[in-house]
């Protein structure tokens, strides 16, 4: 190769290097300016979605409406130009009124609607001069190139979602020696063990209140869920010992709650079911979606114990039993069985609880607000040897005894002169006599289905007129008196049946005088002459109210309280007789007339009037405080149902982006 031709080779070389460095630089400089350009666009575009995020926020704090006035657009378009965006050609503020709708995918909207102002929407425009980029690539497509363009940005804000918190509650009044005593029995039963906590340990309790939020994150950290996922933590399984032991926990340790109270709770704690698992959300329904100022309320202590001990005791197959002691009564024997649990608390935003009420009703759903106390059966048999002692059924039978004498006697082919007494038989000659024999025990059972509470309307056009509206069912009572198999009386998938209990039976028995020794009587034969069977099954009527709260506390303070009359069901089935049957039997013999017959039958209905009077006036002062009392302490009152309602229209308190 010559010399020549290398100086050649070496020329073309350094010419393709300065062109490609010419078209390296010319590319930088061009990518420079459209990245340049391109963050003029973006500074700008940032700049008008701030301006449309605080003129926005602004109406909507201060209460914009766009009917009959529009003071939305005048406070936002006011905020706007504190903040440089002046409306003119070039630049628009559009203000709109409406409300956040959910969309099939779940997501929110806005739907245009001037009557309302639950949110606002604001859109701010601006002209700018159209970028270098954009106008190259007119150029380059065929497309007529403009010399402006229109940004556009969008803001929807308005006020925190309405919160609304219902809670139902027994009100157990003063909490004396015997109450705590019922409570012992039935809370520790329920729970798995026995306590012995005084009345200032159960008082405590019904005195002190936690804070749910602590109480939740306290949870939390027990079992190792994830900081502020409550939908998780209501949803995890944990045991009453759990739950308890978070509750003890987060009691206030300033010394502001008395160390009975603190007692109490780790008696009750040591006695709980350690392996058994429950759910939070079922006693603590938070609605879909709630924020968590929702949770920032105060939960009863011994609602809290209530409610945990009930659930433990739904799960299980395991009946309370216990006795007690009333006069005139030996023993009175009660089993109680949680067949339900209650959800004891519910928090969310009334808005979507009264569209879905409105569309569903009285259906428990996701959606709602809805509280309820346990389904509770509670068996009581009731041992009454003494009650032939009772003046109220002696008296009663007394004036019918003379004439059944006579009828029976004929029937039977006696000659008597007393029913209730044997004569004394003349010499050694046997005789054969009516034997009257009374009712010696008597089962009861009580079925209480719960008393229930739906949100169904509510207002929050101002703070000092806000209302709720809950509906309020109380329980139905489904009683029986007679004999009940203790057994199928706590199934959860069968009714109970009551079969008819005896109350008299007239009998014979064959007697001897044995000289120098007295009288002698070989075993009774029963029911020859007749007999009596009561058997009762009725039900004490729900009712169900709507119950306004004018002015309903925020959530996080006491709840307002309300609730109906209290019904003594016991007494109210007495002095209605509803669902009494009445069962007589005259035994047949060929030679007695018809007309004696219908004596007997019509003798027996005599004697079943007089037994009603006496049950009634018995049954109803014996049983009420007896069934009431361990009802009340199972958070159920027959015939009344307390709900609290609480209601926060601006819960968190300011003005948030909604979109």
């Amino acid at each position: 190769m010559s010399p020549g031709s290398g100086r050649s080779s070496r020329t073309r070389q350094r010419g393709a290097i300065g062109l490609v460095a010419a078209i390296t630089l010319g590319l930088a400089a061009l990518m420079m300016l459209v990245v340049v350009d391109s963050g003029r666009l973006y500074l700008e575009q940032r700049k008008l979605q701030r301006v449309a995020d605080m003129a926005a926020l602004e109406a909507a704090s201060r209460g914009g409406h766009c009917t009959p006035d529009t003071s939305a657009a005048t406070y936002a378009a006011q905020n706007a130009t504190r903040n440089g965006f002046t409306v003119d050609a070039n630049q628009t503020l559009a203000t709109t009124c409406g409300a956040l709708t959910v969309n099939g995918q779940n997501l929110r909207t806005f739907a245009v609607d001037a009557a309302k102002s639950e949110a606002i929407r604001v859109v701010a425009t601006r002209t700018v001069t159209t970028s270098i980029a954009a106008g190259v690539g007119a150029l380059f497509s065929g497309r007529a190139a403009t010399t402006t363009t229109t940004l556009s940005a969008t803001a929807v804000a308005g006020m925190p979602s309405p919160l609304a918190m219902l809670t139902i509650r027994t009100v157990l009044g003063t909490i004396d020696s015997t109450k705590s005593a019922v409570l012992n029995a039935v809370v520790g039963g329920l729970l798995g063990g026995t306590v012995n906590i005084s009345a200032l340990g159960w008082d405590g309790l019904a005195k002190t209140d936690i804070k749910l939020l602590s109480f939740l994150d306290q949870l939390a950290v027990d079992l190792n869920v994830k900081a502020g996922d409550y939908d998780t933590l209501l949803a995890t399984d944990v045991s009453p010992t759990k739950l308890l032991d978070a509750a003890i926990k987060v009691l206030p340790k300033d010394g502001s709650v008395a160390t009975v109270t603190l007692q109490a709770m780790q008696a009750l704690s040591l006695i709980s079911r350690n392996t058994q698992l429950l759910k939070l959300g079922d006693l603590i329904k938070v609605q879909t979606g709630t924020t968590t100022a929702g949770l920032d309320s105060t939960l009863q202590l011994f609602q809290l114990v209530q409610g945990v001990a009930q659930l433990s005791n739904s799960k299980t197959a395991v009946s309370v039993d216990y006795s007690v002691g009333v006069p005139n009564v030996a023993t009175v024997t009660i089993k109680t069985k949680v067949i339900e649990a209650p959800q004891m608390s519910a928090i969310g935003n009334p808005k979507v609880a009264k569209a879905e009420y409105a569309a569903v009703g009285p259906v428990v759903t996701a959606r709602q607000i809805f509280v309820r106390t346990a389904q509770v059966r509670t068996l009581v048999t009731l041992d009454l040897p003494v009650l032939k002692n009772i003046s109220a059924l002696t008296n009663g039978l007394s004036q019918v005894l003379t004439p059944v004498v006579g009828v029976v006697n004929n029937l039977l082919g006696l000659k008597l002169t007393t029913l209730l007494d044997p004569l004394l038989c003349i010499l050694t000659k046997p005789c054969v006599h009516p034997s009257l024999q009374l009712i010696s025990s008597l089962d009861v059972s009580v079925e209480a289905a719960p008393a229930k509470s739906f949100v169904t309307d509510y207002n929050c056009d101002t703070d000092t007129s806000k209302s709720l509206t809950a509906q309020v069912t109380t329980a139905l009572a489904n009683l029986g008196v007679g004999r009940v198999n203790a057994t199928q009386a706590f199934s959860s998938a069968a009714a109970i049946v009551v079969d008819p209990v005896r109350l008299v039976d007239i009998g014979t028995e064959r007697c001897y005088t044995l000289l120098f020794i007295g009288l002698g009587c070989e075993a009774r034969i029963p029911s020859v002459g007749g007999w009596l069977d009561l058997k009762v099954q009725t039900s004490v009527a729900s009712r169900s109210q709507s119950i306004p709260y004018p002015l309903p506390p925020n959530i996080g303070l006491g709840p307002l309280y309300k609730g109906l009359a209290t019904t003594n069901i016991i007494t109210s089935l007495g002095d209605t007789l509803t669902g009494v049957q009445l069962t007589s039997y005259a035994a047949p013999s060929g030679g007695i007339s018809a007309a004696a017959l219908a004596g007997v039958a019509g003798l027996l209905s005599d004697i079943s009037a007089a037994l009603v009077t006496a049950i009634k006036s018995i049954l109803g002062p014996l049983l009420d405080p007896i069934v009431n009392s361990v009802l009340s302490v199972l958070g159920v009152s027959l015939g009344n149902a307390e709900v609290g309602a609480n209601l926060s229209c601006h819960a968190g308190g300011r003005a948030q982006l909604l979109i």
